[in-house]
């Protein structure tokens, strides 16, 4: 079993060794519940993004369209992992350039929702603090703007790690290799610097949220503040805290897949943790964020839900032009 300390970016290796799945049912079983969970919460989040751009007062408001973004990147993350496993679990060879590809997507998509989250909180602390420049601050176009931004950030690290690589290794792009984040690894200051844009990120990230709720708290004891807007802006933000407490527990994984393989003589049994491990802290806080937050919209919910279960009475009158759609969903 490797010894090598892994991280949430490398969880791929932690079978620490070659399963041959069409003879393994366990192997067989994981993968089966890694890629129907993955693709039935892509499916919702297809939902919940066909909700949002149905109806106009959805798709115009910047609260919306970031919330999209989350779903997309969400998405993205979600199918990467899950091919990822697939692959490490099958101990199948690729060509480096497509697997720097498939690497690509949940290395970029990894900070998405995190910083998208603090842009969310942002737009409502300038709603309730700032009501009357809200309209001018927060446009359509700004929102795309910080979707753009954030979309870039995410994809710093990401970029230095392959372009070192591929200065230092003319190679790099034909040799055939397991599919596995560690790859582009091949100087120890990469680690450090991928620890460090992690660390602030999600410490600016966390802090943004804190202020912002404690902003909003404080504008709902004004007089000249609607409380109830105030109220429910600080419960979003709140929420917002705690799906960035989700998107955190990935970074558990590492510690907690240390812990097992210390204290698990039993090779059966550690397969198992880690497997429960990578389960519990990569797949489901990125399946849940997302529609934690949908169903908690009181606008949103009746309309998505009436899409998700494809019952047109329950979705808005004027959005029964869909029906046709609705009925292809089936």
């Amino acid at each position: 079993m490797e010894k090598t300390n892994v991280s949430y970016e490398d969880f791929i290796s932690v079978q620490g060794q070659t399963v041959h799945f069409k003879h393994d049912a366990v192997s067989l079983a994981r993968i089966i519940l890694v890629m129907c969970s993955s693709l039935f919460f892509i499916y919702v989040n297809s939902v919940m993004f066909f909700t949002v751009r149905s109806k106009q007062t959805f798709s115009e408001s910047s609260r919306y369209i970031l919330f999209s973004n989350i779903l997309i990147g969400d998405s993205f993350h979600l199918l990467g992992l899950a091919v990822l496993y697939l692959f490490s679990v099958g101990n199948l060879h690729l060509i480096s350039a497509l697997c720097n590809l498939l690497i690509m997507i949940p290395s970029v998509t990894f900070s998405i929702s995190p910083l998208n989250l603090a842009v969310m909180s942002m737009e409502r602390y300038v709603a309730i603090c700032f009501p009357l420049q809200h309209t001018e601050f927060v446009t359509k176009k700004r929102a795309y703007l910080s979707i753009a931004v954030v979309w870039l950030l995410s994809s710093i690290n990401f970029i230095i790690d392959i372009l070192y690589k591929t200065v230092v290794d003319s190679n790099s792009l034909t040799t055939h290799t397991i599919c596995r984040r560690r790859i582009l690894y091949i100087a120890k200051w990469q680690v450090k610097l991928s620890q460090i844009f992690n660390g602030l990120y999600f410490a600016t990230i966390s802090l943004i949220l804190i202020y912002t709720y404690i902003g909003i708290m404080v504008a709902a004891k004004s007089v000249s503040t609607d409380k109830k807007s105030a109220t429910k802006a600080h419960r979003t933000v709140l929420l917002h805290l705690i799906q960035l407490g989700l998107c955190l527990l990935s970074f558990l994984f590492g510690t907690l897949d240390r812990m097992i393989r210390l204290l698990m003589a039993d090779h059966a049994l550690l397969l198992h943790l880690q497997f429960l491990n990578f389960f519990s802290l990569i797949i489901l806080p990125r399946c849940l964020s997302p529609l934690i937050y949908g169903l908690r919209d009181s606008a949103f919910r009746p309309l998505f839900l009436g899409y998700f279960k494809c019952n047109l009475s329950t979705v808005n009158p004027v959005l029964i032009t869909n029906k046709k759609r609705c009925i292809a969903m089936k």
